[in-house]
């Protein structure tokens, strides 16, 4: 029989290059298996259509460069980037500043981080091989993701967050991520959250870069909620319009935990988020929501994977996309009810609003059950405006724009009204509203 050799695309090769010509610029090697997850990522290379799990976000179509890993920036040019940063801008909180991909201490509040709450920088915590990071990967299964691996064989930067038992901080932490540049470039950043029992942590996320610029973000989050705490997540999406943007959560949920995690995406040519949970002790519960705005030819992909096993616990996966122009939106989302998590409450739900006929909606909602006293359940809707509340309301003196707006905001504000804070969520939906005004 004849030897199959797999052919790698320019962009495979380029990354193979550059990883064996970044090794001495890594941070420490023995704390982190960057060698294997590359390895890892060698053999499946940039996932296409053929891997399920890709079908309908081909990024190996879509990556056709090795965009170089970004040096960390001057503080001149790291000011001038964050100068032009507006996620939770008006939200009182702890902020850790990132320019592409970098931890800029001179931007970051790390001297005054919440009571309870510690923070170290991901590099000193690999230098000095940290014990936490055996946190890296909390979910089984997000090991066996290629776009995961990728970030932790060019992991760069990233910070390390411990919640002290029983810590309830009332100012969250905001983790704002800032693209900039003239060429083409990568970041790799990871965050690891531990939770101590019965502690209370909201985070706070933005990711926003400059359009016209080619660059190519994979963060990670891995998140540890002790027994009895909770953990309170906003995430924002404003990449510009010429960015891949990758991210991954992964999360594993101890007894009685809490979990609530929303994401707003409006920006990117393409995105793919993925989130991964594990339920792990008994009577968690996790709300998962997700709002997507999207056109001009954007791609955004919501790809979730609900682990439950233990029982007793709740989950429920609200995901809202708008779809303008010939723009297309991806969900994919699986619910694992195990043997043992008997009990087990879990509903999953997607809904599209198509404003055009040249837009594209993919769902697939799945359920896998291997026990059998639970209440479990999905479903996925696609459709236009609904014409006759759109003439009720327009019956009463709106144009037909202004209607369809407030039908929009409507529609997706049922995924972020879930965010506890209120002025995470007062920023979504300032950020939804900025859409419907770019939209006209």
């Amino acid at each position: 029989m004849a030897d199959v050799t797999n052919l790698r695309s320019p962009a495979e090769a380029g990354l193979s290059k550059l990883f064996e010509s970044s090794r001495k610029a890594f941070a420490s090697e023995s704390a982190i298996s960057r060698e294997e997850a590359f390895r890892f990522f060698e053999a499946t290379g940039l996932p296409s259509r053929r891997v399920e799990a890709f079908k309908y976000t081909d990024l190996r179509a879509a990556i056709t460069e090795a965009a170089p890993p970004a040096e960390a920036p001057s503080e001149d040019a790291a000011r001038a980037a964050v100068a032009g940063a507006t996620g939770f801008n008006e939200v009182e909180a702890a902020r850790l500043t990132f320019v592409n991909g970098h931890l800029v201490a001179a931007l970051s509040d790390l001297d005054r981080i919440p009571e309870g709450v510690t923070v170290t920088p991901l590099n000193a915590a690999l230098a000095a091989g940290d014990a936490r990071l055996k946190l890296l990967a909390p979910v089984e299964q997000v090991r066996e993701n290629p776009i995961y691996q990728l970030n932790t064989a060019f992991l760069a930067d990233g910070a390390l967050i411990s919640v002290a038992p029983g810590a309830k901080p009332q100012t969250p932490v905001h983790l704002r991520f800032v693209g900039t540049g003239e060429a083409a470039f990568s970041t790799a950043t990871r965050v690891l959250v531990e939770i101590g029992a019965g502690a209370e942590f909201f985070l706070l996320e933005s990711h926003e870069g400059p359009s016209g610029l080619t660059y190519q973000p994979n963060d990670a989050l891995d998140v540890r909620i002790g027994a009895e705490a909770a953990f309170r997540h906003t995430r924002l999406n404003r990449e510009g319009d010429a960015a891949i943007a990758l991210s991954t959560i992964s999360v594993r949920l101890d007894a009685r935990a809490q979990l609530e995690t929303v994401n707003l995406v409006t920006g990117a040519k393409l995105s793919r988020h993925q989130i991964y949970l594990h339920v792990a002790g008994e009577d968690a519960n996790a709300v998962v929501n997700g709002a997507t705005l999207l056109g001009h030819g954007q791609l955004a992909d919501s790809t979730l994977l609900a682990d439950h096993a233990a029982t007793g616990g709740v989950g429920r996966e609200m995901f809202k996309t708008v779809i303008d122009g010939d723009s297309t939106g991806v969900f994919q989302g699986k619910i694992i009810v195990r043997q043992v998590a008997q009990q087990t409450d879990g509903k999953m739900k997607s809904d599209c609003l198509l404003l055009t006929d040249d837009g594209q909606m993919m769902n697939k909602p799945e359920l896998e059950i291997f026990a059998d006293d639970v209440a479990c359940g999905h479903g996925a809707t696609c459709g236009a405006p609904d014409e006759d509340l759109l003439f009720y309301l327009m019956a009463r003196g709106l144009p037909r724009a202004t209607a369809e707006s407030l039908l929009v905001q409507a529609f997706v504000g049922e995924a972020v009204e879930t965010v506890t804070h209120e002025g995470a969520r007062d920023a979504l939906i300032g950020g939804i509203e900025a859409w419907l005004a770019a939209r006209g």
